[in-house]
């Protein structure tokens, strides 16, 4: 019983394990034909397939750049800018034409100064006398005087030392000497006529003149010196009379010619003077015609006045200067004809018997180059 027993628990396991490896053989062949159809239909499979990573390529780390200095490296400096040309060759050459101003009005003052010697202040018909004087606002110094020669004929006759300026020209160490002869018929009685013949003479004097232009940088002066000389002719005819014995009365007209030579120069050497000038040897001149009158009176027994004028005329003028400008070439200016009024007067005190102090002043009235001008001084006159 218990062989028999036995027998069917041995038969009930082998019937169990044939059913489970039955159950495990249907279970595993759904899942191979599912695997099958997943390859041949497409499908992603659940599994991930295994691909090789590729393989990294090298690529240099880059080098650092350098951090900045914490002090600047100085950058190259440029090139410097070429500096800028000026212009103003027009108004450097048109500056040639003061220059000829300035030198017409020194043949001007050159002889107001010289008359003074030739006493244009004083009367026409008087006694022998000297005088000395000394003069402001152009400073002169000299002595004149006259000596009657004949009953009608007369010396007149000076000499001075002077410096004057004017307008931008400066004369320095000028001698300047005068004489003429007077002619007055006497025998006619208190109303005649008389004649002048005279020279006013500056051999040599040292002249500066200045020369001013504007350019696109600035303006510019130039001063040079050089030197120069004055010489002037003149013929005088006139009438006098003596209206009463304390009054004098004349009239006359006066032919002048001037001459004036001025040594050659260049423009001083200066900072900045683009446009400089070469100044050659050159001789000015002008002719001169005076229309005038002049009255003397005597107030009392000691104070004598005298007052003199006339208009002038100038023709005939030339400039001698011949000018080479940079960046004008040669340039010759040009003097034209002018008029003016001439003045004078003279204060005298009779401060005892043949010596008289005298006060007088000369100038001119007009337009440039010639203009406004006074030179007055103080004289001590001897009559004898």
């Amino acid at each position: 019983m218990a062989q028999l027993r036995l027998k069917r628990l041995v038969l009930a396991g082998m019937l169990g394990m044939v059913a489970a490896l039955a159950f495990v053989a249907l279970d595993v062949r759904p899942v191979a034909a599912q695997a099958t159809c997943g390859i041949e239909c497409g499908e992603p499979t659940p599994y991930p397939t295994y691909s090789p990573s590729p393989t990294p390529t090298y690529s240099p780390s880059p080098v650092p750049s350098p951090s900045p200095s914490p002090y600047p490296s100085p950058s190259p400096s440029p090139d410097p800018a070429p500096s800028p040309t000026p212009t103003g060759a027009d108004s450097s050459g048109n500056s040639i034409g003061g220059l000829a101003n300035q030198r017409f009005n020194q043949m001007i003052t050159n002889r107001v100064l010289g008359t003074v010697l030739l006493g244009i202040n004083e009367q026409v018909n008087c006694s022998d006398c000297i005088s000395a004087f000394g003069s402001a606002g152009s400073f002169s110094a000299g002595i004149h005087g006259r000596k009657e020669l004949t009953n009608n004929l007369s010396l007149l006759a000076g000499i001075a030392y002077t410096h004057y300026n004017e307008g931008g020209y400066k004369i320095t160490s000028a001698p300047i000497g005068a004489f003429a002869l007077r002619y007055d018929f006497t025998d006619w009685g208190s109303s005649r006529p008389f004649f002048d013949v005279g020279t006013i003479l500056t051999p040599w004097e040292k002249a500066r003149y200045t020369r001013s232009y504007d350019t696109s940088l600035g303006p510019v002066s130039v001063t040079s010196s050089t030197n120069a000389s004055n010489y002037a002719v003149y013929g005088r005819a006139g009438w006098m009379s003596r209206v009463s014995p304390r009054d004098e009365v004349a009239a006359s007209i006066e032919v002048w010619q001037l001459w004036q030579r001025v040594s050659g120069y260049s423009d001083n050497a200066v900072a900045f003077n683009p446009f400089d000038a070469t100044i050659a040897t050159g001789t000015d001149r002008t002719s001169l015609v005076k229309i005038g009158g002049q009255w003397t009176h005597l107030f009392g027994s000691n104070v004598e006045t005298n007052i003199n004028g006339g208009w002038v005329q100038s023709f005939a003028s030339h400039s001698g200067i011949v000018a080479t400008v940079t960046g004008q070439g040669t340039v010759v200016p040009t003097m034209g004809n002018q008029g003016w009024f001439e003045y004078g007067g003279r204060l005298g005190f009779r401060v005892q018997k043949g010596w008289i102090v005298d006060l007088f002043a000369n100038g001119t009235l007009g337009p440039q180059p010639v203009g406004n001008t006074i030179h007055g001084g103080v004289g001590l006159r001897i009559n004898y």
